[in-house]
């Protein structure tokens, strides 16, 4: 395929847009179902490998780190260098550290490699949505960005499934192994059908002091929140804070920049971004207490736990890229508004859950409202995340929200315990667990609420339309 400038035109119905979207849903999809499937495989590993408690937690926490450290670079380098090239290279990369993963003797090996497989991550997970924002006419793009929302959210949703159903009948080390094929198919279809797109004004010199300051920011800041309480968890904020100040100001002074810091200057980007850690904090923490509720307070086992959630995925499955439509016939003002309101609405329901539950009565109507708040608002989040941004930074745009939303989750599940009084002695503890639920899922509703009324306040409808004036401000 031949190389283009940031602005595509491709239609959604075509054979190019389906490959375009299956290529980056394939690619966005094995890091999804990755994390996710390795959970369930830990115990396993664990006697497998003889491996020690905490060398469990780096094998989860080795690939969060480096994916949320790398994840900015990722998408600076398909500006510069291609977004389907980049999205390739992770591709290849991905694949090879599962390989590296499937067939690791001993721990250490293993930690080493999904280390390398978030480094991975980080190139082809950017690179997925700057592609569809590359390639896709305008007008098509919202409802592309739900189609895409919907399908990956699919292979986060199947990981337990996936990951139960190979450790029972094959082997843990298959939860790797299946990405190769996976990766395969994905690259094909990039290579054959998706087009190339890049920022034509990139500078080819690399931003080094950029890249290092933000990987030391991210990682800092990573390792601070997994660590929490540790002994090097404090040097490590401080030093994620300093590498965030030295960041801002290379940036800012420097000529060939990682990060155009002017893209900060449109309020509905800015916006969009904070909602997004808002949004995502809550997301991450109401899922992480959700799965603990359900398998310490309500007895479930699980697989009955995973199960329990998926009026979500359908929602989101059937849904997202209606949201994405609706989006770009009446603006994302009212979808980025409303959608984390019937999330937090759901969230409320959920505290119906406890000793004595009821599937049909205590859960399923919670969690399928959080999922039709989730369909109502993802697309058009991420739609006017990159819309926002000039198009020739489509791939450092989704980088940052990528990066944003993370954080947001990480920050949440490490604080909340801390903050409603959760130690960990007592995960196993019903009682001291449900009061815990109860006032955690409290205060993501109300971030959750607060995220609905910064959209109010601050998107603005044209972003998203083909005819700016069409939708008014």
């Amino acid at each position: 395929m031949s190389e283009t400038g940031s602005s595509g035109g491709v239609r959604l119905g075509t054979a190019t847009g389906r490959a375009v979207i299956a290529a980056a849903t394939l690619g966005s999809g094995m890091t999804f179902l990755d994390g996710t499937v390795v959970n369930v495989a830990l115990k396993t590993i664990g006697e497998d490998l003889n491996a020690t408690l905490a060398e469990l937690q780096w094998v989860t926490n080795g690939y969060l780190l480096s994916l949320a450290s790398l994840i900015l670079i990722g998408g600076s380098l398909g500006d510069r260098f291609g977004r389907r090239r980049i999205f390739v290279l992770g591709t290849v990369w991905f694949a090879a550290a599962s390989m590296l993963c499937g067939l690791a003797p001993n721990p250490e090996i293993l930690i080493a490699a999904r280390v390398l497989q978030g480094v991975g991550a980080a190139l082809l997970t950017p690179g997925s949505l700057a592609m569809i924002q590359g390639a896709f006419v305008r007008d098509d793009r919202a409802q592309a960005i739900g189609t895409w929302s919907g399908l990956g959210g699919i292979a986060a949703a199947i990981g337990p499934f996936v990951g139960g159903s190979l450790i029972q009948y094959a082997s843990w080390r298959w939860i790797f192994l299946i990405n190769l094929p996976l990766a395969v198919l994905t690259i094909v279809i990039a290579q054959k059908a998706v087009p190339e797109t890049l920022d034509p004004h990139a500078s080819r010199h690399f931003d080094v002091s950029g890249a290092l300051l933000a990987t030391l920011a991210l990682g800092g800041t990573t390792y601070a929140l997994i660590e929490w309480g540790g002994a090097l968890a404090p040097y490590a904020g401080v030093l994620a804070v300093l590498a965030a100040v030295g960041f801002l100001v290379v940036e800012r002074r420097g000529t060939m920049p990682m990060l155009q810091l002017s893209i900060f200057r449109d309020l509905t980007f800015s916006a969009a971004n904070v909602m997004t850690l808002l949004v995502y904090a809550a997301l991450g923490a109401v899922t992480f207490f959700l799965v603990l509720q359900l398998q310490t307070v309500s007895g479930y086992g699980a697989l009955e736990a995973g199960i329990a959630t998926l009026p979500i995925t359908i929602c989101m499955l059937l849904l997202a890229s209606r949201g994405g439509r609706l989006a770009t016939r009446i603006g994302p003002r009212i979808p980025m508004t409303v959608g984390p309101i019937i999330i937090g609405v759901g969230t409320l329901m959920l505290l119906a859950i406890g000793s004595h539950v009821d599937y049909w009565r205590d859960v399923f109507p919670g969690v399928t409202v959080f999922g039709l708040g989730l369909a109502l608002m993802v697309a058009p989040l991420t739609a006017t995340v990159l819309a926002a941004a000039p198009e020739e930074h489509a791939g450092i745009a989704s980088g940052v929200n990528n990066a944003v939303a993370r954080a947001g989750s990480l920050l949440a599940v490490a604080a909340l315990p801390v903050a409603v009084g959760l130690s960990g002695e007592q995960y196993a503890d019903p009682v001291a667990l449900n009061e815990a639920f109860r006032s955690a899922t409290e205060i993501c509703a109300g971030l959750l609420f607060v995220g609905g009324v910064v959209s109010w306040f601050t998107i603005r409808n044209h972003v998203l339309a083909a005819d700016p004036e069409a939708l008014g401000p």
